[in-house]
């Protein structure tokens, strides 16, 4: 008698990685680059994202953002709409980073993490959207960009995600 083996095929977890430009900032001041504040463009833009992500059905297990203050400004706008919003951690490497620099933060992001942004600057970001997507966009100040991975995050690598939807909330984001 012939022995039948089962074999079940699961689909990998599917994480999604949504990629933050950071909101229009001031430059009237004289303050150093990684100083510069939000002005009040930059408000209005910030939370305009965190409504649109508020209204999405995915929360958000942790930020990654850059050290620098305009980022830091986008991001407690863009939370401070999402309620009880998640944990942020700041990562030096995200300011004037590299694509490389950022393909290592989210190469390192543990797999129990399933929806994370990044909240961070141009040109690294469009480099790291059209590096794990294929696709190049512009990400202009208060852009976002919604990629899906199949995998773990280890495993983010060139043409490794699809790109869902990107452009400026809330109007140029159509699911």
């Amino acid at each position: 008698m012939a022995r039948v083996q089962t074999v079940v095929m699961t689909a990998p977890i599917e994480r999604t990685l949504l990629v933050l430009r950071h909101a229009k900032s001031d430059w009237s001041g004289g303050e150093a680059d990684i100083d510069r504040t939000l002005n009040p463009r930059g408000h209005r833009q910030a939370r305009d994202v965190g409504s649109w992500l508020a209204g999405q059905s995915s929360s958000i297990d942790i930020a990654i953002v850059s050290p620098a203050t305009r980022a830091r400004a986008t991001w407690a706008l863009v939370s401070a709409e999402l309620g009880d919003g998640p944990e942020a951690r700041v990562d030096e490497r995200a300011y004037a980073a590299s694509v490389a620099d950022l393909l290592a933060i989210v190469r390192e992001l543990p797999d129990e993490l399933r929806t994370v942004i990044l909240v961070a600057h141009n040109p690294g970001l469009e480099d790291l959207v059209a590096l794990l997507s294929g696709e190049s966009i512009t990400l202009p100040t208060s852009a976002l960009a919604v990629l899906r991975l199949a995998g773990s995050w280890a495993e983010a690598a060139p043409s490794t995600a699809s790109l869902r939807t990107s452009g400026r909330p809330p109007a140029a984001l159509l699911d």
